[in-house]
């Protein structure tokens, strides 16, 4: 039993000494806040776009009249 627990322990602390996957999980967390942030980014931008646009076809229309 102790060294069927003693393998456990050796295997869990080999697990955990290895970093190999690190830089993967890092590099999925920055894509996250880039997306984030570019979402909430986006809100903003494409109401400024579409109010914008309202105007022009507003002059356009308006001026054709």
């Amino acid at each position: 039993m102790n060294n069927a627990l003693l393998k456990l322990h050796v295997n869990v602390q080999c697990l955990m000494a290895q970093d190999e996957g690190q830089d993967m999980v890092e590099y999925a967390m920055v894509a996250a806040l880039v997306a984030l942030g570019a979402t909430a980014a986006m809100k903003g931008f494409a109401t400024s776009l579409s109010t914008a646009f309202s105007t022009v076809g507003f002059t356009v229309i308006s001026d054709a009249a």
